[in-house]
């Protein structure tokens, strides 16, 4: 199993819709920057048969700290979420 930076993905993408590494990166850049303006909005963005990216609320709880076991409050946040559509799901159960 390989890891794939985004090096890498900049450049198999620039390979295959012939365009140059420099455009492609401002790409994948804005891409990602209109998905996470989306995600902090708090709208969904969904790629029919890829996925859809959301957010989901974690609610405020008590944990330990492992080191001392002392019993800390782990603050409520919100997270990042990605649901595999079907397609991507079927592509890599091979």
């Amino acid at each position: 199993m390989a890891k794939i930076n985004k090096g890498l993905f900049v450049d198999a993408i620039a390979e295959k819709v012939d365009m140059s590494k420099k455009d492609t990166e401002r790409v994948v850049d804005a891409v990602i920057e209109e998905i996470t303006s989306q995600l902090q909005s708090r709208n969904e963005v969904a790629f029919v048969g890829f996925g859809t990216f959301s957010t989901s609320d974690r609610a405020a709880r008590q944990g330990v700290n492992p080191k001392t076991g002392e019993k800390i409050q782990i603050a409520a946040t919100t997270v990042p979420k990605f649901k595999a559509g079907k397609s991507l799901k079927e592509a890599i159960k091979a």
